[in-house]
């Protein structure tokens, strides 16, 4: 039975090091926060359009007494949940499907390409006038803006598979199942991972504009409505959310998705 091979030197420090990356991305963001409360603090700038953070905590907090954050947040997440799994279901089903035949790329995807430069906020007044003001229209409109990066870069990624790959599978007599499960998934999963995280931001950036048909709750709407009341430290709070919840989902994702990619060997930086 064979030994496994020792650990170089750089290897084991590398494990052993603690891992402080998590507290290292919190250094620009609070740092800047500091820094602004502080000049405000001292008058040295006018904190009215942009109110220090302890102005925005001090809101937060106030809406969360009253019971409105949470309600906004669900009602954001439940719409961007929903936006998310229509969209990755239809780019995941199309995307394969133009990547794996010609005659389906051929035919599709000059009309999906023209689609995807339409900005987000035509498609509102259209939307509104097929589904109306209520959530099928918001749901629709996030799962647009989740669809096109899914597509794009399953599809993409599919016809990028190394030629070579495929012959060793045809070689092995593979069948057209095994062919995707041993050759094709492991090769695009990477590319499919990133499509799926650039996918989730997007649908974020979507439900701000959906959320604009008519919405009486929901992150989008608090923003709005601080705008519209003149309220910026409200403005600035629902931003502050949207940052947090984008974060956290992404992680969420990247953590989830990190388990099969750990067959990689990929490059990691010592620095």
């Amino acid at each position: 039975m064979n030994e496994p091979a020792p650990l170089t030197e750089a290897v084991a420090l590398r494990r052993a090091r603690p891992n402080f990356g998590w507290g290292l991305g919190l250094v620009v963001p609070v740092g800047l926060a500091i820094g602004w409360e502080l000049l405000v603090g001292a008058g040295l700038v006018n904190g009215r359009l942009l109110p220090p953070p302890s102005k925005v905590f001090v809101t937060l907090l106030h809406l969360a007494a009253k019971g409105e954050l949470a309600t906004h947040i669900w009602a954001t997440l439940v719409r961007v949940a929903l936006g998310f799994l229509f969209g990755v279901l239809s780019g995941t089903l199309i995307g394969a499907l133009a990547g794996y035949s010609s005659w389906a790329r051929r035919l599709l995807d000059p009309m999906l390409q023209a689609l995807r430069a339409i900005p987000s906020i035509a498609w509102v007044p259209l939307f509104i006038l097929w589904f109306g003001i209520f959530e099928t229209s918001k749901v629709i409109l996030i799962a647009v803006g989740v669809f096109f990066p899914i597509y794009l870069a399953l599809s993409g990624a599919i016809r990028s598979v190394d030629r070579k790959l495929v012959e060793v599978g045809r070689i092995f007599r593979f069948s057209a199942g095994e062919m995707v499960w041993r050759i094709l998934l492991p090769a695009i999963l990477p590319s499919y991972v990133i499509a799926l995280r650039a996918g989730l931001g997007l649908g974020w950036m979507f439900v701000v504009a959906a959320e604009f048909m008519g919405a009486s709750e929901g992150l989008g709407f608090l923003l709005v409505d601080g705008q519209m009341t003149g309220q910026a430290q409200t403005v600035m709070a629902s931003i502050v959310v949207f940052a947090i919840l984008g974060k956290f989902t992404d992680w969420l994702l990247s953590a989830g998705t990190d388990r099969f990619l750990g067959w990689q060997d990929s490059f990691k930086p010592n620095l």
